[in-house]
């Protein structure tokens, strides 16, 4: 390694570079591989089928609870959109439940 690089911040502000890894680094391979569905991932792609079939949103959201993003991160905002959708529609059913009994009680 060389020596007259610097990973110190103090040493950055007076204008020194540091050093961020380089070709054989293998971290900065790992994520050329491109998405499944087309590119997108299975968070977008599930939100997206989940207009035609809600479930897809609830399997997306017990990927995200359960951290499946921690395999691709790339994957974190699409499960993150489908639980967001999951939690919308559970209201949104439960509030239409909650309508019709009550006008079925109270004819």
């Amino acid at each position: 390694m060389d020596q007259r690089l610097s990973t110190d911040a103090v040493n950055h502000k007076n204008g020194n570079y540091v050093r961020i890894g380089g070709p054989e680094d293998p971290e900065l391979g790992m994520f050329d591989k491109p998405l499944p569905f087309c590119g997108c991932g299975i968070g977008w792609f599930s939100l997206l089928l989940g207009f035609v079939f809600p479930v897809m949103w609830y399997y997306a959201a017990f990927l995200y609870f359960y951290k499946y993003y921690d395999k691709d991160p790339r994957e974190r905002s699409g499960l993150g959109a489908s639980a967001v959708a999951a939690s919308v529609c559970t209201i949104g059913v439960l509030i239409a439940v909650i309508v019709i009994v009550i006008k079925s009680l109270h004819p």
